[in-house]
């Protein structure tokens, strides 16, 4: 067995392991990387990116079918699910190269190719090497979590690491789970051609602001697609084709595939981590505001870490521990400036506390500043009317915003880096934003905040009147 001394040791080459990798190497630091699976990690390979570009095939396929209002007579879409996959892959392809194993060595890394298991608190075997690192990162992220259901052990599944590589389109998708995985995926298909069923223990897109949720919703079953919540599975059986899923209030529903789409689990257990002294929860490893574990040496970022779990996160955590890891210095990771997206069409984008959280905090100090869509010159001239903007502020500082619209994933940077750097409302106000432009919605949000202080204020009013008098 070889023998690899080195500064830092990364296990896991998604888009955190990755982003340390670079970072770390670029400013002199002696790294080590284990993949002993893809490059790119599931973001690259089952979820970001083909989920993405699936979307995109479906939205071509709807776009088609809908351009009547603009002029343009509607067509029959012909979409070709194969072909879409192979869009799926193109793009994957595309994208591929920035994250490979070339690149990365070309940075001056070590990229072994196989997994790491602690055999110390300092040391990890990989393969038939023995590495000994002054700091390790684990970076393994997660897979799908798929319940033990009575008969799912016999009944042919799909998760998102399977869903890309099917080809055949099909006929009835049953899908078990109304999270953002779920929707975004029944949106793809249905748009795509295919009958789909979500089956929702509790509520679709549950974790979100029910405003915006609902609207979510209501554009997905005036597309076709049939959602039921509150139906907890008991039972799933059938066969390839012919697949039954059974509900405990004595539903059936029948397809001809099934996605399970309930979750994520952190990738754990293949580290032995009682051998590095690190400690777990129900959700990944136990990390610190620093994202140290219990062995001081060792960090956990990304979805391991048992958080957000979310590609941005990761990068976002590999940003923290290289301020730590290679200059001794502090660095704390925060979550109120983190936003999230579900990529359905409309939108649904969240940054901070939601409308129902802040007022828990807040109570009647809260102020909630709103904006239609369909008031926005840009939307109105590309009909996309449906969606709002909802900022949550707490003396005169934004706390949250909630955006469910075209462009929503687009729009909510703004109110991420406003959270990130404690900006005022009237710094928002005073942007500039390009007319006509979606963008503006964020800068009418910050006027209708306000609005009532200018033109409902008896005040202001005589501070016009006055100098209008008095001053030449």
């Amino acid at each position: 067995m070889s023998r690899i001394e080195c500064d830092l040791l990364i296990i896991g080459a998604g888009s955190g392991g990755l982003s340390v990798a670079a970072g770390a190497s670029q400013m002199g630091a002696s790294v080590v990387l284990l993949e002993g699976h893809k490059m790119g990690g599931d973001c690259l390979n089952y979820g970001c990116v083909p989920s993405k570009a699936l979307l995109a095939s479906g939205k071509a396929a709807h776009a088609q079918a809908h351009t009547q209002a603009f002029g343009v007579a509607d067509q029959h879409p012909q979409p070709d699910y194969a072909a879409a996959k192979d869009h799926v892959q193109a793009v994957i392809d595309t994208i591929a190269p920035v994250d490979s194993q070339e690149r990365f060595e070309g940075f001056g890394v070590r990229v072994i190719r196989e997994f790491g298991r602690f055999v110390s608190p300092t040391e990890v075997e990989a393969g038939p090497h023995r590495i000994i690192a002054r700091r390790v990162v684990i970076a393994t992220g997660s897979s799908p979590l798929v319940p033990p259901i009575p008969g799912l052990d016999k009944v042919p599944y799909e998760t998102n690491e399977t869903l890309f590589e099917l080809r055949e389109r099909p006929e009835h998708l049953l899908i078990i789970g109304g999270g953002p995985i779920g929707m975004e995926m029944a949106q793809a298909h249905i748009r795509l051609g295919s009958k789909v069923t979500v089956i929702e223990g509790f509520k679709a897109l549950g974790k979100d602001d029910p405003e915006a949720a609902s609207l979510v919703l209501d554009r997905l079953r005036a597309e076709g697609v049939e959602i039921v919540e509150g139906a907890m599975v008991s039972r799933i059986g059938g066969q390839a084709g012919a697949v039954e899923v059974e509900t405990k209030d004595g539903s059936l529903f029948k397809g001809s595939h099934l996605l399970m789409a309930v979750g994520r689990k952190a990738n754990m257990e293949r580290l032995n981590l009682s051998a590095a002294g690190v400690e777990t929860t129900d959700n990944g490893i136990k990390v610190d505001g620093s994202l140290l574990t219990a062995n001081r040496q060792v960090y956990a970022i990304g979805d391991v870490a048992g958080g957000l779990q979310f590609t941005h996160v990761a990068g976002y955590h590999a940003s923290v521990i290289i301020r730590s890891a290679l200059f001794g210095l502090p660095s704390k990771a925060k979550t109120s400036h983190i936003p999230w997206v579900t990529y359905t069409d409309p939108e649904l984008a969240q940054v901070g506390l939601t409308e129902v959280q802040a007022r828990d905090i807040y109570g009647v100090k809260l102020e909630v500043a709103r904006f239609d869509y369909h008031h926005n010159d840009r939307a109105i001239a590309e009909r996309k009317t449906k969606g709002f903007i909802k900022v949550m502020v707490f003396k005169g500082r934004p706390v949250g915003a909630t955006i469910a619209g075209h462009q929503a994933g687009e729009l909510i940077s703004l109110w991420s880096m406003a959270l990130a750097n404690r900006l005022k409302m009237s710094q928002i106000a005073a942007m500039v934003a390009p007319y006509p432009s979606i963008s503006e919605i964020n800068k009418r949000a910050a006027g209708a905040y306000f609005s009532p202080r200018l033109f409902e204020s008896g005040f202001v009013k005589r501070a016009v009147r006055f100098v209008q008098r008095w001053i030449p």
